[in-house]
């Protein structure tokens, strides 16, 4: 996990709520709701997806923007931008999304974890799906 000073609280949340189901959860910051800049988190965050050292990434700042750009700098990373949990879950099943994002100032606490459940629920359904992913990168 990681955000920014407007991700912070939901961050807690979230990452309460997944140690809560026996997830061990890895957080790359920020650590308070100080102003701060989102890329200083997200890349770390995008490193870890793309070295395999964490399962999936979630990436939160006010409005899920700027943090799921930055996490999608990086080739083995695709961050989707999600704010109701149709969108989060097709994120997985169509394009096997990494990181999730969110939007903290736009959602819920309650909102958040049904968007996280909805993506955590899903799985990739490969197929035709595969083929576009496999279009993503730039060689």
């Amino acid at each position: 996990m990681a955000s920014d000073h407007a991700g912070f609280e939901l961050k807690a949340a979230l990452k309460e709520y997944l140690s809560a189901k026996g997830y061990e959860v890895f957080d790359y910051g920020t650590d308070s709701g100080e102003s701060v800049d989102y890329p200083d988190f997200a890349h770390p965050l995008a490193d870890a997806v793309e070295k395999g050292n964490v399962s999936f990434g979630i990436a939160i700042c006010g409005t899920g923007n700027g943090i799921c750009m930055t996490a999608n700098k990086h080739q083995g990373v695709r961050g989707a931008l999600c704010w109701i949990p149709e969108i989060a879950a097709l994120a997985k099943q169509h394009n096997n999304a990494n990181v999730l994002a969110m939007p903290a100032r736009f959602i819920s606490v309650e909102q958040a974890k049904e968007i996280l459940d909805a993506y955590m629920n899903a799985s990739f359904e490969g197929g035709r799906h595969q083929r576009r992913i496999d279009k993503i990168a730039v060689k």
